[in-house]
């Protein structure tokens, strides 16, 4: 789930891999989503302080619509022990990017909001009911209309304010509402091996046993994945606190 402008149906199958790398970090995001109208989904990011508008460099995945389906694939054959049987200011429009299939943004602090593309907006009154997100960035995909509609992978990475830990975009807006509590249905990948996860009601991570670049193309992912490092994973399923994620390396 995420934070998205319009109306969504539905909200399933997230996946989202997120990689530190010196002060860096390295993301990638998918779902399936049911939605009537135009729509753009939101994602905070933790930028270092003092971003400007081309603080993000995004990564257009339209030529790997299987990257999570690669990753997945390791973690399956290692659960179902195949491997063991031998194979398994002015006010100006912010510049819009056209990334693989998407239109992005980035809007580099919550007070350049109302530059952005009214397309593009979550009311002012919604993110005062989160007052974390006045020091962070903003990245901003529009999505087209459908009925199950999965997206192929969208890509980006920043310079983080913290490089000890890894963030993932969990807090969910639909509707122009923010609730305590939310429906997650995700699915989580990393390349830094988890230390501690706040904000998370676990703590088990399922290391990978082989370096990505045995499940993964490195070269299709430009640079996101680390072929010489395993990937870890973790799940979370369910109704839980309506937060981000938050895993100290």
């Amino acid at each position: 789930m995420c934070c998205f402008t319009g109306h969504v149906s539905d909200v399933s199958g997230t996946n989202i891999f997120a990689r530190i790398n010196a002060d860096r970090e390295y993301l990638v995001y998918e779902m399936t989503f049911s939605s009537d109208e135009d729509t753009a989904m939101v994602l905070p990011i933790p930028v270092a302080s003092g971003a400007t508008e081309d603080a993000v460099e995004f990564v257009a995945l339209d030529d790997y619509p299987h990257f999570f389906s690669d990753i997945e694939a390791h973690f399956q054959r290692m659960l179902s022990g195949a491997d063991l049987l031998g194979g398994l200011k002015p006010r100006v429009t912010l510049k819009v990017e056209q990334v693989g299939a998407f239109e992005a943004s980035f809007v580099p602090s919550l007070d350049l909001l109302n530059r952005l593309d009214p397309r593009f907006r979550i009311p002012q009154h919604v993110w005062n009911q989160l007052p974390a997100y006045t020091s962070f960035g903003f990245v901003v995909f529009k999505l087209q209309p459908g009925k199950r509609v999965n997206v192929h992978p969208m890509a980006f990475s920043f310079r983080t304010r913290d490089p000890s830990t890894v963030f993932f975009p969990t807090v969910h807006i639909h509707d122009g509402t923010v609730h305590e509590e939310a429906t997650f249905d995700h699915i989580f990948y990393t390349q830094n091996e988890p230390k501690q996860t706040r904000s998370w009601p676990t703590e088990f991570w399922m290391p990978g046993d082989r370096k990505a670049s045995r499940y993964v193309s490195v070269r299709r992912s430009h640079g996101l994945v680390d072929g010489q490092a395993p990937c870890f994973r973790a799940s979370l399923i369910g109704v839980w606190r309506n937060s981000d994620i938050l895993v100290r390396i």
